[in-house]
């Protein structure tokens, strides 16, 4: 184990600095950057979103708007 490494672990209890390894830290973040990469790519529609999210919002501020 290098030393970065170890110093990374020291602020976890002895039992799970045991448990974890580095190998197994990068295989995690590598698999949550897999998932995510692949849930935006199946849920594409950006566009759609956008028009969602900026009208609900814009709609909400011309009713404040107008209320005042």
């Amino acid at each position: 184990m290098m030393t970065g490494e170890k110093g990374l672990l020291k602020f976890f209890s002895p039992k799970l600095r045991n448990r974890l390894h580095p190998i197994n830290i990068e295989a995690a973040v590598l698999w949550s950057v897999a998932g995510t990469a692949t849930a935006l790519w199946l849920v594409q529609p950006f566009d759609w979103l956008k028009k969602k999210i900026w009208e609900v919002e814009e709609k909400a501020e011309d009713k404040v708007q107008s209320d005042e």
